[in-house]
């Protein structure tokens, strides 16, 4: 684990748990032998990460995709997969797992237009099997 996003997720462990500083560094020499986040190994960090995770703190997941940018020409095909994941209340990993599936292409964005035109047609399908409406 990088050390820079992993210290981060200690101090927003921090203030998510509302500790004061007096309790968060008593919490560091009890679980790492440390009085500071700077002098914690990479060890030391991943203790503290789980203890954190002990005392209840649930980090934040990421998002599971985000909208491609794609060349101007290809903007209204991604617009409306966008709609039609939108309307299924699904993420963006959703149509990456079917360009992959489908054409062998890893990411949504990637695709050529033929293959979004493609895309889309299936999407329309699972959406109307499913009976929800299509944008």
């Amino acid at each position: 684990m990088a050390r820079n996003p992993a210290m981060a997720k200690i101090h927003i462990a921090k203030k998510e748990l509302a500790m004061d500083d007096d309790t968060y560094r008593a919490m560091l020499q009890a679980v790492a032998g440390v009085s500071s986040a700077s002098a914690l190994t990479p060890a030391g960090v991943n203790a503290v990460l789980a203890h954190l995770k002990r005392c209840g703190w649930k980090p934040k997941t990421t998002r599971a995709g985000k909208k491609p940018l794609v060349a101007v020409e290809r903007t209204a095909l991604i617009g409306k997969i966008e709609a039609l994941l939108a309307e299924a209340g699904r993420p963006w990993s959703y149509a990456d797992a079917m360009a992959q599936r489908m054409f062998g292409v890893n990411k949504t964005g990637w695709l050529q237009p033929n293959q979004l035109v493609r895309l889309i047609t299936a999407l329309t399908y699972d959406a109307k099997r499913h009976g929800r409406p299509t944008a």
